[in-house]
């Protein structure tokens, strides 16, 4: 038997390559001899950088940049001089706020930008951009400061989402000469009821209160980003993927000119996934928590979407069956690995050891 294991990270509990060990160790507690073959995923979120790094053999580096909240954050990137990948969850990724300390209006994106300069200086001819698993909804407003590009209120002072009348400023020229490709990880428009306020807010810190303002603050966000570009904010507003890490996908498209992909499929390509998993039995896929938002272009669901006619199971610490998928049954089965008698912290402690176990009672049920 042939089992392909392509999960995405287990966030605050297991990485991509640990979701994977642990997934391997379950096949083989139940079928000693099946093939496995282990590709380690990431959609533009948590764990891109080192999921590109090892299929592209690409340099890791570290960039002391501005955290969500000003403080400051070790960043890790890749590049090797021609070909340079950033995640923005590494300056600006929800891990690096506790809960209780979240803020919708406060945190931005500024060491994201400042992420990006490193890379810059390296001078490559393709920058790929992980979006996904930010703490911000900022539209993109810091990182565009940090790349020259800022907001201003009615007097001309620096200022916020919420505050903005205009923006001024200008680019690198350098940016002129690079291939900007963003790897994110949903395809969400950047307003309105799937956009970037309403369906992720509330995990960053927005209250019922905040979101339609969040989402109004944004609305107003692409018809500057129009005006500076001299694009459409209609076009800027509903574009797919525009409301990836809060907005920033918006910002990247109209002022870096960026090609939106999915992180997923670009990795899922560079590792010829389709090659490797036409004969296989099973595709076995995960992440921490398989959800209504799974089906927006999560990795989990764009690996079964890569699977072809492979049956495709997803194991998740938390799985929410009642919610409504944009793919429907994408998956033949979902399941929570979390043990419902333990606490949350027991549960991310043990998250290895209830994966392998999940795994092999599944395949012992088959």
């Amino acid at each position: 038997m042939k089992i392909v294991i392509a999960p995405d990270s287990f966030k605050e509990s297991l990485t991509a390559v640990e979701a994977c060990t642990a997934m391997a160790a379950g096949v083989r507690d139940i079928l000693p001899d099946a093939e496995i073959i282990e590709i380690p995923m990431a959609d533009g979120g948590e764990g891109t950088a080192h999921a590109f790094a090892a299929a592209l053999d690409l340099e890791e580096r570290t960039t002391t940049v501005t955290g969500p909240l000003g403080d400051p954050v070790e960043a890790h990137w890749c590049g090797d001089g021609t070909t340079a990948v950033v995640e923005l969850a590494e300056a600006a990724g929800i891990h690096l706020v506790a809960p209780e300390h979240r803020d919708i209006w406060a945190a931005d994106t500024r060491g994201v930008g400042q992420l990006l300069n490193a890379a810059l200086d390296t001078a490559p001819q393709k920058l790929i951009i992980g979006l996904g698993g930010s703490v911000t909804t900022d539209g993109g407003l810091g990182l565009l400061a940090a790349l020259g590009v800022t907001a201003v209120d009615a007097a001309g002072e620096p200022t916020d989402l919420r505050h903005a009348a205009r923006i001024t400023g200008e680019r690198d020229p350098r940016w002129n000469d690079i291939q900007v490709v963003i790897a994110g990880d949903v395809d969400n428009p950047l307003c309105g009821p799937t956009g970037a306020a309403a369906v992720f807010g509330p995990q960053k810190g927005a209250t019922d209160e905040d979101i339609p303002e969040l989402d109004e603050s944004l609305h107003h966000w692409a018809d500057l980003l129009a005006d500076f570009t001299g694009t459409d904010g209609t076009t800027i507003r509903g574009t797919p993927g525009a409301g990836a890490a809060g907005g920033v996908g918006a910002a990247l498209l109209s002022v870096l000119h960026a090609e939106m992909r999915s992180g997923a499929d670009l990795l899922l390509d560079l590792v010829d996934f389709r090659g490797k998993v036409a004969d296989a039995d099973f595709v076995l896929t995960g992440e921490g928590t398989i959800d209504a938002q799974t089906g927006y272009g999560k990795a989990p669901a764009r690996v079964a979407q890569s699977a072809g006619n492979v049956p495709v199971v997803a194991f998740g610490g938390r799985v929410d069956a009642t919610a409504e998928s944009p793919v429907p049954g994408i998956f033949i089965d979902t399941v929570a690995i979390s043990d419902p008698a333990s606490s949350p912290e027991e549960n991310l402690v043990n998250a290895a050891d209830s994966l392998r176990k999940a795994v092999a009672s599944w395949l012992a049920a088959q």
